[in-house]
């Protein structure tokens, strides 16, 4: 075996080290999840008070490895060391941390061996040395004579700390950004099993990310622009995920397939129909819109022209219901959010008003809202949360406000957030997948040095959990927690960039985010490469060149009054340069015939009628203007003699 190996080894050498199959270097998990490991440095406003030592933005399963870490040096033993020095060490005896006076020898061979037993089994001792036993059978470990022991502090809050964490478990101690939008993202929608992620943006397009297909770059498969000039305000997925819904700023919502296949756009209705139940669509801009949550053939839509709309996915041309909210002066609102429940049994709306009306689906069931909360916030509301018992409401409010609602008791809320800005029509609420916490996103205000915020509630305590830091200068607008990936999602952005933060626990977390990043992009090869075609454009040849456009040389030629052959305008006002103004006559004839009096201006002064009859009998004589031929054939003029006595005066 000896000498095949050598002989295997000298023909090797006589090959260059490219040749033949080479093993790709693997890189290690770990490494891969510490480069898009969250820093350290982030915004926690913990009600709890922590140590100095506790990092910020970290999952307890994070914290847990790094104490791992830590505490895998050796330890120092001069650090457990309470009291006086320690004295030299005495031969023959263990080396354990001792705390206190010296060990006082042993009474007899026998009894002071089960003692040194029993010392060298039992921790570190605080307080005045253990008397001597009685006899041999009192050897309880348990009783103890002196002051107790100390707690250690250090290890007390660390366990207070790690338990507080472990209660939430929150993914966020990695993340990963899906870019690619220009402006802020202002819609988000994963579907049920997490491989697919839709982001809509004020740039007006939809980009598509599939967790299986991408690499470390993180690169959408497909853009779409849905409605030109546009803005996405919402996009939903159908309980099946075979389709989304995505809602823009015009007045059709359109559907699509799961791989960004247009199916059908919905129709809009007549503008000029003033009562709204008459269309057969929306006639202004949507707000917002949401599958339903139990049934693929169902949509829930919210417009600028104050309705909200039931449609079937399989009708494209009319709506199923149309859902006109309660209003205290007649007019149109917008309803500016809607929202199903968990069930799909009921349908909340915000209304421009300020109000959150709440209708039951129902037999027979109209337009007047069984729920009805008026002046529940003071500006537009953007958006509504249903718990999954149907319960609780969250609602959020361009007031900076985010409300907790008891739906069996509406008069007042159960708790108000203050402190939380909120500059997008599209800021929405969502709950943890056990409920334990609700989150929602910020704004970034201008004088404001917190940045994006995405932050928790709890929802037993109805307090703030934590703060989580998702960017310094770009607001936070949609956020979700899925259930399967148990990873989170935040949309943020500003007027010049727009992504997705995806959240997530290498420990706690599952597929999603984790498999895209532990797949490396494949490297280029030599066969890879493409020459850059030549692109010959006829029109950039002579032959085929357009004229150029002489547009500047005429507006030249014709401010040139010699080239333009232009003539002389008349001047107004009194004349200068040798012309006569206006304000005497225009031609010096005129001028000196009126000034000599030849000519006078009469026809004020006469009778029109009498003017031109005073050339009939001249006319009748001498036919001037008619040609002889016709003059016998011509009829003679016979005028109306007057009857009265006042028109012959």
């Amino acid at each position: 075996m000896e000498d095949d190996a050598d002989i295997y080894d000298g023909i090797r050498a006589q090959f260059p080290l490219t040749f033949g199959k080479q093993q790709k270097s693997q890189t290690p998990l770990e490494a891969i999840h510490n480069a898009t490991r969250r820093s350290t440095t982030g915004s926690n406003n913990n009600k709890k008070k922590k140590t100095s030592d506790d990092l910020l933005s970290l999952s307890s399963s994070s914290k847990a490895w790094l104490d791992s870490l830590r505490n895998s040096k050796p330890p120092n033993p001069n650090d457990s060391v309470i009291g006086p020095p320690r004295p030299a060490p005495v031969p023959g005896e263990d080396d354990d941390a001792m705390v206190g006076p010296p060990r006082p020898p042993p009474a007899s061979g026998g009894s002071g061996g089960g003692d040194d037993d029993d010392d060298d089994d039992d921790d570190v001792m605080v307080g005045p040395p253990r008397p001597p036993p009685a006899s041999g059978d009192d050897d309880d470990e348990d009783v103890m004579i002196g002051p107790p022991k100390p707690p250690v502090e250090p290890s007390s809050d660390s366990d207070a700390d790690t338990e507080e964490e472990n209660r939430y478990r929150i993914p966020m101690s990695n993340e990963i950004i899906l870019k690619g939008h220009t402006k802020i993202v202002s819609a988000l929608a994963i579907d049920q099993s997490g491989s697919r992620v839709l982001s809509g943006s004020y740039d007006y397009s939809v980009r598509m990310f599939d967790f299986q297909g991408m690499n470390a770059r993180l690169q959408s498969f497909r853009q779409l622009e849905p409605f030109e000039g546009h803005q996405v305000r919402n996009l939903s997925w159908s309980p099946t995920s075979d389709k989304f819904l995505c809602v823009t700023g015009s007045a059709q919502a359109k559907i699509y397939d799961r791989d960004g296949l247009t199916l059908g756009e919905f129709v809009k209705g007549d503008m000029y129909i003033r009562d709204l139940k008459n269309t057969k669509g929306h006639i202004s801009g949507l707000t917002c819109g949401e599958w339903h949550p139990k049934t693929k053939e169902t949509i829930l839509t919210s417009s600028e022209d104050g309705s909200l709309r039931i449609w079937d996915v399989n009708d494209f041309k009319s709506q199923k219901q149309v859902i006109k909210p309660k209003l205290a002066r007649p007019g149109r609102i917008p309803v500016t959010t809607c929202a199903w429940d968990r069930e799909g049994k009921c349908i909340a709306g915000g209304i421009g008003d300020g109000s959150v009306q709440i209708w039951n689906l129902k037999p027979g069931w109209g337009s007047r809202p069984d729920i009805y909360i008026e002046k529940s916030h003071s500006d537009d509301i953007t958006g509504l949360k249903f718990s999954s018992d149907g319960k609780i409401l969250l609602s959020r409010s361009f007031d900076g406000s985010l409300k907790v609602w008891d739906l069996r008791q509406i008069k007042a809320p159960l708790k108000v957030f203050d402190d939380l800005p909120n500059h997008y029509a599209q800021t929405n609420i969502a709950f943890s997948p056990d409920e334990q916490l609700f989150l929602t996103g910020t704004s970034v205000e201008k004088e404001s040095t917190t940045g994006g915020l995405l932050c928790f509630y709890d929802c037993s305590k109805l307090e703030l959990v934590q703060r989580v830091g998702i960017s310094p200068t770009c607001s936070v607008v949609q956020c979700a927690w899925h259930p399967r990936l148990n990873q989170i999602f935040a949309t943020a952005g500003d007027r010049s960039q727009g992504g997705t933060h995806v959240l997530y626990d290498p420990t706690l977390s599952e597929r999603g985010a984790l498999v895209c990043v532990a797949r490396a992009p494949r490297k280029k090869s030599i066969d890879d490469f493409e020459a850059p075609p030549v692109i010959h454009n006829p029109h950039a040849l002579p032959l085929f060149r357009d004229q150029p456009s002489r547009k500047r040389q005429r507006e030249k030629i014709l401010k040139d009054p010699v080239k333009s052959h232009k003539p002389e305008l008349p001047i107004t006002g009194p004349g200068h340069g040798g012309r006569l103004g206006t304000t005497k006559g225009s031609l010096l004839t005129q001028y000196l015939l009126k000034q000599g009096g030849m000519i006078k201006e009469t026809w004020m002064e006469e009778d029109p009628r009498e003017a031109i009859l005073k050339y009939a009998d001249v006319a009748a004589k001498d036919p001037k203007f008619i040609a002889p031929a016709y003059a016998a054939t011509q009829p003679e003029p016979v005028f109306a003699k007057s009857d009265s006595d006042d028109e012959e005066k």
